[in-house]
C-alpha cells in the first residue's frame, strides 16, 4: 500500500477528509437538482454502491432550494456546486448543503467571497475551491503553476479572514497538467486534494485517462476524495473509481471480479454472466475475489487466487473455490450458484 501523505483534516457532514483517513468516494448527479425525485433517486442509487459524499449542481434558486427536501431522504453529504453566483451557494446552506465548491474562474470578486465565507463559518460548512483547466481565471504570475497560482489567490482570501476548512481540486482534461499542478500544490498546502480529471471522455477513454491520471497521483500518496468523470452515467463513473482505489489497495469491502478475455477456445458466451454478476456485487461490501472463466484449459488454473469461480465448457462449467473444484454445473445455473456461494462468504 502506497504511504498517504498526511494534510490537514476538513469534516463534510459525517465524514472526516484529510489527515491519515482513507480516500472518499465521490460522484456527481447528472439529473438536474430541482427535480428533487430523480436526484434523490440518483443519489439513493449511488450510495447502494458505495458513494461516501454527493455533488449536485446548483444553477438557480430552485436548485439552491431543492436541496432542503433532497437532504432529508439521503443518508451521506451533500456538496453543492457553483458558479457565477455566491448568492446562491449562500442559499445552498441556508437549505443545508454540507460543503460548498466554488469555481475561482466565475466568482473571483473579495467582497462575494467574505460573504460566503461569513456563512460557511456560520454553519461551520467547508469550501472547495475547484480549479478547472475551461475556466481558469487571468493571472499572470510566472513563477507559480497557473493552476495552483488560481488556487493560492482564492486561497490567501480565505486565510485570511481565518478560514480553513479548505478542500482544493486541479482539473485539466490534460493528464500531465492535473498531475503537475496537483504535486505542486501539495508542496506548499497542506490542504486536502479532490482527485479528478475534467472532460475526460467517453467510458473508454475517459476511464484510460483517469486511470493514468488518478493512479499516478494516489502512487505519490496524493489525493484525500476522489472522482472520476466521465460521458457516461454516475453509476458507471464509480465502478471506475472503485477499480482504481481497489487497484491500489486503498478500498477495502470490495468484491473485485476477473474474468478472461475469451478466445476461440470458448464455447460458452461467458458476457452475459459476466456482465449480470459485475452489476450485482458492485452493490456488495465484502473483500472477495470472483472469476469468471470462458474454458476449462486454463480457467481454474488462471482463477486459483480467486475465492469463487467458475470455468465453463459447452454446457456445463466447474465451480471452484480457493483453487479447489467443487462440482460441475449446468450453465443455465451458473448465475443462481455464484450469487449463492458469493453470499455465503
Amino acid at each position: 500500500m502506497f504511504k498517504r501523505s498526511e494534510t490537514r483534516q476538513v469534516k463534510v457532514g459525517n465524514l472526516i477528509i484529510g489527515g491519515e483517513n482513507r480516500v472518499i468516494i465521490q460522484s456527481m448527479t447528472k439529473s438536474r437538482t430541482k427535480d428533487v425525485l430523480a436526484t434523490v433517486q440518483e443519489i439513493l442509487e449511488l450510495e447502494s454502491i458505495g458513494v461516501e459524499l454527493v455533488r449536485c449542481a446548483v444553477l438557480d434558486e430552485r436548485d439552491a432550494n431543492a436541496i432542503s427536501e433532497i437532504v432529508k431522504f439521503i443518508h451521506i453529504p451533500l456538496v453543492a456546486d457553483i458558479h457565477f453566483d455566491y448568492k446562491l451557494a449562500i442559499k445552498s446552506l441556508e437549505n443545508g448543503a454540507s460543503k460548498i465548491r466554488i469555481n475561482p474562474g466565475n466568482i473571483s470578486k473579495r467582497e462575494d467571497i467574505i460573504k460566503l465565507v461569513e456563512e460557511a463559518q456560520k454553519k461551520r460548512v467547508p469550501i472547495r475551491i475547484g480549479i478547472n483547466s475551461g475556466s481558469l481565471p487571468e493571472v499572470n504570475d510566472t513563477n507559480l503553476n497557473k493552476y495552483v497560482l488560481a488556487a493560492k489567490l482564492h486561497i490567501d482570501i480565505l486565510e485570511s479572514l481565518n478560514f480553513r476548512d479548505i478542500i482544493v481540486s486541479l482539473k485539466a482534461s490534460n493528464i500531465e497538467e492535473t498531475i503537475e499542478a496537483n504535486i505542486e500544490f501539495a508542496k506548499l498546502y497542506d490542504y486536502p486534494l479532490h482527485l479528478g480529471l475534467t472532460e475526460a471522455g467517453d467510458l473508454l477513454s475517459g476511464t484510460v485517462k483517469s486511470t493514468i491520471g488518478l493512479s499516478k497521483l494516489l502512487e505519490l500518496g496524493l489525493g484525500n476524495t476522489i472522482r472520476v468523470s466521465l460521458s457516461s452515467t454516475s453509476l458507471n463513473e464509480v465502478k471506475v473509481t472503485k477499480q482504481i482505489l481497489k487497484s491500489h489497495n486503498l478500498l477495502d469491502n470490495y468484491v473485485e471480479l476477473i474474468s478472461c478475455p475469451t478466445c476461440g477456445r470458448c464455447e460458452y458466451n461467458t458476457f452475459l454472466i459476466i456482465n449480470e454478476i459485475s452489476d450485482y456485487i458492485h452493490h456488495l461490501k465484502k473483500n472477495l475475489k470472483v472469476a469468471i472463466m470462458g474454458c476449462v484449459v486454463n480457467g481454474i488454473g488462471e482463477g486459483k487466487n480467486a475465492d469463487i469461480g467458475i470455468a465453463f465448457g459447452k454446457d456445463s462449467g466447474l465451480l471452484f473455490i480457493k483453487g479447489e473444484v467443487i462440482k460441475k454445473i449446468d450453465v443455465r445455473d451458473a448465475i443462481n450458484i455464484l450469487k449463492e456461494e458469493i453470499n455465503k462468504f
